[in-house]
């Protein structure tokens, strides 16, 4: 089977090995002459990186890099400063979710009054931003994880209050995509086992969002499908293409998914990575039994149907939070919070009761299947801190 295609759903994206070549003739396409490239810092000095550059250099591009794993309000403000002061006219986002997701929001903020925050995914917050001011996004992911490089928001946080905010706009959903496998194939063992265990979560939690979306769900077990037999391979050999290029997909398919809505999982996770600055998909790993455990009774069914189109022996609940516990076991996640530096006493204040609170308030909470309290969500993460499942 060839890996090798163009789409144009959800966007227009192009599929394969070696197609990063193609991004110069797509910024033509686009009228982008003096690309904006957003990336984090750690991304500047690999080889793929610099042999991109040499690529554009029949364009004026500027770079950013001021981009955290986590990346902050400062960090946006920042680059739309960059943005603006080398007059730019379009964003390459190269990356993983942090950095696809900053230059979404650079992208969006370049044309847009007012400050980043007022633009919060709440009340309706997101018909203030003016579309057609939203600079033009090609999104080139080095990670096969968060599928930002085909979702309309950005995640940013706000170092103030430990929050992590969601910016969305219809229009920031990038107009060209490029999943080249060659950009995964350096990435560690940790980091594949984390980024892909993120598209697990993304396409997991879109399947359980009580409503009506077939497709979605359709999507989201397809995508899961992809991860139970291609994250291990890419894990344990990085150089396989054809797992990694399987990782970018399943990626892709999670963020389509997830529009049907996210749920506990990344209530929880968004908290955490706000108050300790935590790698967002190795969170999700750690969190997932936990809170498909509690959210069991309103899901059992589903789930059952979902082991069954997954082809597992043991076709019911148990068999999927076993499968779950195997794949994290077999690419080395580590069952607890306490195991990655997390607990409620690595602070001077009651951090477990600040779970709860962050978590019942985060935007994607409401698409959990069971609606939760604070108090409960303080319980998840305080059974999840302690790894009794």
């Amino acid at each position: 089977m060839s890996l090798f295609a163009n789409w144009s759903f959800p966007t227009k994206i192009r599929v394969g090995q070696g197609r990063t070549k193609e991004v110069v003739k797509i910024c033509q396409s686009m009228n982008i002459d003096s690309p904006l490239v957003v990336c984090d810092e750690n991304l500047v000095n690999l080889p793929f990186f610099k042999t991109l550059l040499s690529t554009l250099e029949a364009l004026n591009f500027h770079i950013f890099s001021e981009v955290k794993s986590n990346p902050t309000v400062e960090n946006i403000n920042k680059g739309v400063e960059s943005y603006k002061s080398n007059q730019c006219d379009g964003v390459i986002a190269i990356g993983g979710g942090s950095a696809i997701d900053a230059g979404k929001a650079i992208a969006m903020m370049s044309g847009q009054p007012g400050e980043l925050l007022d633009y919060v995914d709440k009340k309706g917050n997101w018909k203030k931003i003016q579309p057609g001011s939203i600079a033009p996004i090609i999104a080139i992911p080095t990670t096969a994880g968060t599928g930002s490089e085909v979702g309309n928001a950005s995640v940013v946080s706000n170092p103030v209050d430990h929050s992590k905010n969601i910016i969305f706009h219809p229009d920031m959903v990038p107009q060209w995509v490029i999943l080249d496998p060659d950009l995964t194939v350096g990435l560690p063992a940790n980091l594949t086992a984390a980024t892909g265990m993120d598209a697990f979560a993304h396409n997991l939690e879109a399947y359980c969002v009580s409503g009506y979306h077939p497709m979605a769900d359709g999507i989201a077990i397809q995508g899961m499908k992809l991860v139970k037999e291609y994250l291990p391979q890419a894990v344990k050999d990085g150089s396989n293409i054809e797992a990694r290029t399987q990782m970018l997909v399943a990626s892709t398919m999670g963020a389509t998914a997830f529009q049907k809505g996210l749920g506990g999982i990344h209530a929880l996770s968004h908290t955490l990575g706000g108050l300790f600055d935590s790698h967002h998909g190795l969170l999700n790993a750690v969190l997932m039994p936990y809170v498909l455990k509690q959210n069991r009774a309103s899901i059992e069914e589903k789930i059952a149907q979902l082991a069954h189109h997954l082809q597992l022996q043991q076709a019911n609940f148990d068999g999927f939070i076993n499968l779950v516990l195997e794949i994290r076991k077999e690419i080395g996640i580590p069952h607890s919070l306490s195991e990655i530096g997390i607990n409620s006493e690595s602070a001077d204040f009651d951090k477990a009761k600040r779970v709860g609170e962050l978590a019942v308030n985060d935007s994607v909470a409401a698409g959990n299947p069971i609606a939760y309290t604070a108090e409960e969500y303080q319980q998840i993460f305080e059974r999840a801190v302690a790894g009794d499942l």
